[in-house]
């Protein structure tokens, strides 16, 4: 008996147990994985389905938002709860000091599956990378506007024309097109100069001339401008919410692992297979 309560101790002391928390941590991250992969198949992921920004409300990305403290409180809550139940059950030690250190090991689930979770996202974002990237290393009109897909669509309108070109020479355009619209969301807005170059470029492409080009011209300023804008918002209200989802997820690992804890020094269990909720004898 003295054996068994110097073991029990012995564990108790230990500041941390791993093994719970890695087993709490990887329930969590598979599950947000599983969660988000599910929202991206529905259309409700961070980002609209459609080639540009146009297409995507705020009230998208607000519900996206709402999806990923929904994804953070379950995910979290749940690794937590893994995570306290797998623990040792102690006898003798104080309820609140045992909330404690319970809710403890939650907060390093949750430290640990973000972790995790944002490995995965950027193996997942490397590896998508890699596949968008022209093969042979050959620059194109694809890789040309890689950075700029906000206004990828603009640009394709505003070289619309029967003239054709070398792929470098088009790459080249496109590239300083995009660089020039831009520059059309700041406050000074597109400098006269570089509306001047923008419109001979276009001239050269399409063979447009006169008040056609000024028009196409104006009319891809004024769209990039609202497109740039539209996705500056909405990066603002998913940032905010990516925010508001890990400070819930970490009072929900918290409590998560509260409850596990009580759950454990009662000897609550369930089971898929019997009576949910039973005691053990």
């Amino acid at each position: 008996m003295a054996n068994d309560e110097t073991t029990v101790n012995a564990r108790w002391n230990s500041p941390v147990s791993w093994a719970p928390v890695i087993a709490g941590a990887i329930t969590a991250a598979a599950l947000a994985l599983v969660l988000h992969s599910f929202a991206v198949a529905i259309g409700l992921g961070v980002s609209s389905t459609a080639p540009t920004w146009r297409d995507a409300s705020i009230a998208l990305f607000v519900l996206s938002g709402v999806y990923l403290i929904a994804v953070a409180l379950a995910a979290y809550g749940i690794g937590g709860y893994v995570a306290s139940t797998l623990r040792s059950k102690f006898d003798g030690v104080d309820n609140e000091e045992m909330e404690i250190r319970d809710g403890i090991h939650g907060l390093l689930v949750w430290a640990l599956a973000t972790l995790l979770t944002v490995a995965m996202v950027a193996v997942g974002a490397l590896g998508i990378s890699r596949l968008a990237a022209p093969s042979g290393g050959g620059v194109g009109p694809a890789a040309s506007v890689a950075g700029e897909n906000i206004i990828a669509y603009d640009i394709d309108k505003l070289f619309r024309g029967d003239r054709k070109g070398t792929e470098s020479d088009i790459a080249i355009r496109r590239a300083e097109a995009a660089r020039i619209l831009l520059t059309s969301s700041g406050h000074a807005g597109v400098q006269p100069e570089d509306r001047s170059y923008l419109a001979r470029l276009v001239s050269t492409h399409t063979g447009l001339a006169g008040p056609d080009v000024e028009k196409r011209v104006d009319a891809a300023i004024t769209s990039a401008r609202q497109n740039i804008r539209r996705a500056r918002a909405s990066t603002v209200i998913l940032a905010f919410m990516a925010g508001a989802a890990a400070l819930i997820g970490a009072v929900a690992a918290w409590f998560g692992a509260v409850i596990g804890g009580q759950h454990r020094q009662k000897g609550w269990s369930t089971s898929m297979w019997g009576t949910a909720g039973s005691w053990r004898p």
